[in-house]
């Protein structure tokens, strides 16, 4: 324990608890990690880390309103704590540094915790130095316990609402008559489910505001109590209905994919798209 004196408490605490956040799994990559539940923090200094960035991320707007800009908060995209599927936290700890086509290059863990805060919560980024960021990535690491070490395994839950034609009037009656109970009737948001649309929602540089993207969720999730009961279609017209409706706009999102690849179902025109775009006219 000697050669630990000079490294911060919680880093000891990650060493000490198993140092399984660093651990290289023997799983193959297709396999899905179980998240270890809550009664499994260790009662140490990294465990007070752990059950600190878990609090920041349920109650993220109360902690940290300094750093949020709408009435959103982790959590209300990556349910259960972050162990609900789609959205699902766990494993993401082991699977960064990665390259992302949106920045163009290697991003950090904590590179993408600052997206979540600057894009779908609207707000600041943290300090990736800070006490607030170090606790949430212990969280993260925590869930990603027996996670293999890894690439993300290709998904492809997004292509199968490619051919889809959106219809959004019948969007609009799903909403009303599935989402409402929970999201109000104008999609402004309850006591009990985040606005889905308006100046208290997430931004248009959000990755919910992404048809597929929001599509593939609200169909693995929603509604929150019946999650899988609408039909892709149905699921599919709802987010293309929530797409269309205003929202805060995101500063500098014409940087985003900067090697001209943006998915197509992103809401913006970016500048390196139109370029490449302008190249090929005749």
């Amino acid at each position: 324990m000697a050669r630990f004196a000079s490294l911060p408490g919680w880093l000891v605490g990650l060493i000490v608890a198993g140092g399984s956040a660093c651990r290289v799994q023997s799983a193959p990559p297709s396999a899905r990690a179980t998240a270890p539940s809550d009664s499994e923090i260790p009662h140490d200094g990294f465990g007070a880390a752990v059950r600190r960035g878990q609090a920041l991320l349920l109650a993220t707007r109360d902690s940290l309103p300094g750093h949020v800009g709408n009435a959103l908060r982790c959590a209300s995209c990556h349910l259960d704590a972050g162990r609900r599927e789609n959205g699902s936290w766990v494993g993401v700890y082991a699977r960064f540094p990665q390259y992302r086509s949106r920045r163009g290059g290697i991003e950090l863990l904590e590179d993408r915790v600052n997206d979540c805060f600057r894009r779908s919560m609207n707000g600041t980024a943290l300090p990736s130095d800070g006490a607030d960021m170090r606790d949430i990535v212990a969280y993260l690491a925590f869930l990603s316990w027996r996670a293999p070490v890894g690439p993300p395994v290709p998904k492809d839950r997004l292509k199968r609402f490619a051919s889809l034609t959106p219809d959004t009037v019948a969007g609009r009656h799903t909403l009303q008559t599935v989402c409402a109970r929970c999201h109000g009737d104008a999609g402004e948001g309850t006591a009990v489910a985040p606005p889905l649309w308006g100046p208290q929602s997430f931004n248009i540089g959000a990755g919910m505001a992404r048809v597929r993207t929001a599509a593939s969720f609200i169909r693995d999730n929603m509604p929150f109590d019946r999650p899988g009961s609408l039909t892709d279609q149905e699921a599919f017209d709802v987010a293309s209905f929530v797409a269309a409706q205003p929202r805060p706009d995101f500063p500098g999102k014409e940087y985003d994919w900067p090697n001209g690849d943006p998915p197509a179902d992103v809401a913006y025109s970016t500048l390196a798209a139109s370029r490449k775009a302008a190249r090929r006219v005749p």
